[in-house]
């Protein structure tokens, strides 16, 4: 059980107040554009809200995990699914790849860069034929003296129109199936390198998601990541932070759902009373408020696990697993309290709905958390 803190609640509260000034007044219009402007990255570098347990010697504050996983819950849970992804994928994601297992010219360079905004990261695996099933990438970055030629695409890749920085996964020894893949730190800018158009999805929509295409790009050798060929157990290494931050998102959301629907419960009426005064409503909720507490306790065990070093593959997808489907199953009961005004776009529990649905997708679809959690009891 992780102690209160009373420096992280202040942390908390700073983080609160600064959606409230600078993401709630737009954050209408960003969702209808499609798109969370570039310079919020700026924005939330210059007030300290990325990368935060990066040590200082890299530009951060050196904080413990929860101060970084806060960020993620708080903003999910202020009905800001699409920014509570992107600081994920940048923060949680692409960040620790760099810190854990980059050389220390590597760590200089990009990590400072990743802390003030001024880079932002994206993690590049998924590939058009090839999602949960890595094993089936076609990207290829074949070394060429001082460089490696890197050709292939990728799909799925959340931050990509602003990535500045790919964390990027490609064989390079493309014969040796897993044993082939190896993680590149790929510079966006490079020639070669191009965007594909902002992704069209159901949910989190001002969250960049984008294809990316690679036409004979020269990727530096020394930005290679780690080891030639340990690209997967790399992947293996750092998967349970990833989905920890899942959990973090699922967690925010589901809190996020309870507060407006327990808000609104208490003030619409039917048939001459509050319908929050109903049997049925008061035990969709206690249901939920259940739920909720069983899903703060499994994550708080994995939190405090991963900081011990301790979480192991296994239990971090089951942890994915059951709080991205306890987010989806609260969600849906609670919006059904609205009735029709739970379908439309104004009423915020419609933006928990559709947001919660690629929790069960992205970071391992659910049921291949089932099958790593299968392998750890009776083997393949």
């Amino acid at each position: 059980m992780l102690a209160y803190d009373a420096d992280l609640e202040l942390f908390r509260d700073n983080f609160k107040r600064f959606m409230s000034e600078h993401i709630a007044p737009h954050y209408e219009k960003w969702e209808r554009e499609g798109l969370m402007p570039r310079p919020v990255w700026t924005l939330l570098g210059e007030n300290g809200y990325l990368c935060v347990d990066v040590p200082e010697e890299y530009g951060g504050y050196g904080v413990p995990t929860e101060y970084s996983l806060m960020l993620i819950e708080e903003s999910a849970r202020a009905g800001y699914g699409a920014l509570s992804t992107a600081i994920s994928c940048h923060s949680e994601i692409a960040a620790p790849y760099i810190l854990h297992i980059a050389t220390e010219e590597q760590k200089q360079h990009w990590l400072p860069k990743m802390v003030s905004g001024e880079v932002v990261g994206a993690i590049g695996m998924t590939e058009p034929g090839a999602g949960s099933d890595l094993q089936g990438m076609r990207s290829s970055a074949i070394l060429n003296g001082d460089h490696y030629l890197l050709n292939g695409s990728k799909t799925f890749i959340s931050n990509g129109q602003h990535a500045d920085l790919v964390v990027l996964a490609a064989k390079t020894d493309p014969q040796a199936r897993a044993k082939g893949v190896s993680l590149l730190l790929v510079d966006t800018h490079l020639e070669g390198f191009k965007k594909g158009t902002n992704l069209d999805k159901i949910g989190l929509h001002s969250q960049d998601t984008s294809e990316l295409f690679f036409d004979n790009v020269k990727v530096p050798a020394n930005q290679l990541l780690g080891n030639a060929g340990q690209g997967f157990a790399y992947l293996m290494q750092e998967l349970p932070r990833e989905r920890t931050a899942i959990a973090a998102t699922a967690l925010g959301a589901i809190r996020g759902a309870i507060d407006v629907t327990t808000q609104y419960v208490q003030e619409r009426q039917a048939f001459g009373q509050k319908i929050g005064s109903f049997q049925n409503t008061r035990f969709v909720l206690a249901q939920a408020k259940i739920d909720e507490l069983a899903t703060a306790a499994f994550y708080n065990q994995n939190l405090a696990l991963y900081k011990e070093s301790k979480l192991d593959v296994e239990t971090a997808a089951a942890l994915k697993c059951f709080s991205s489907d306890m987010q989806m199953k609260v969600i849906d009961s609670l919006l059904q309290l609205f009735g029709g005004y739970g379908y439309m776009t104004e009423y915020p529990i419609s933006r928990f709905f559709v947001d919660a649905r690629i929790q069960r997708i992205y970071g391992g679809t659910n049921e291949i958390m089932k099958e790593i959690v299968a392998r750890g009891m009776i083997g393949r």
